[in-house]
């Protein structure tokens, strides 16, 4: 991870995509400590974490998560889950963020000096492209350790820099008892995000 001393830093996390990289690699995601290690790297302007919600039930499993990060210094970026049935007549959850970060990413090109976009998805690079324009440096954070890769080869070669998740588990990753009053969001993000990974894996596009 290539950080300086007293850069403005800002973290652009797409939440289904990180969720999916940390299960391939087997650990589970401890935010706080994500938080901590990120601020330690330069001045930690924001944190974004971005999640679709399924708003239609009684109860959402992924609420308690998207409370804890926003009460703990993250900013939450959420927006309703649509289902539709495809041609062959399957329901399916579309879930995307893809707009809200890079509207974000954008706006806050002018403020930072650092952006660190946590998602493989090859639809960023010309978002990453447009940001290094601004003159902001690009870090992506995903793994090539998977089976398949996570991270699209043309995302990778457009930022200035690429982190492999693996390389920042023992920094990241939740132990046994996590942090305290941490709640365990795996089966939660379990529940939300195995029903939008379909689409997930249709966005990865890495090419060797």
């Amino acid at each position: 991870m290539r950080c300086y001393a007293g850069e403005k830093i800002a973290l652009f996390i797409d939440g289904s995509n990180l969720y999916a990289a940390a299960r391939a690699l087997g650990f589970d995601i401890d935010y706080k400590k994500l938080l901590d290690f990120f601020s330690t790297k330069g001045r930690l302007i924001r944190a974004f974490y971005y999640t679709a919600l399924v708003e239609d039930q009684e109860y959402s499993p992924i609420r308690p998560l998207v409370d804890w990060l926003d009460y703990n210094g993250y900013t939450m970026v959420t927006k309703p889950t649509k289902e539709f049935t495809d041609a062959m007549g399957r329901r399916k959850i579309k879930g995307n963020m893809d707009i809200e970060l890079a509207v974000d990413l954008m706006e806050m090109a002018e403020s930072i000096d650092h952006a660190i976009l946590f998602s493989g998805d090859g639809d960023f690079r010309s978002l990453v492209e447009a940001v290094q324009r601004k003159g902001v440096r690009v870090t992506v954070v995903s793994t090539v350790q998977s089976q398949p890769p996570m991270v699209a080869d043309e995302l990778r070669r457009q930022a200035d820099h690429f982190t492999d998740l693996s390389d920042l588990a023992q920094n990241i990753s939740r132990g046994a008892q996590g942090t305290k009053n941490e709640p365990d969001f795996s089966k939660a993000q379990s529940i939300l995000f195995s029903e939008i990974e379909n689409e997930l894996r249709e966005e990865t596009d890495y090419v060797p």
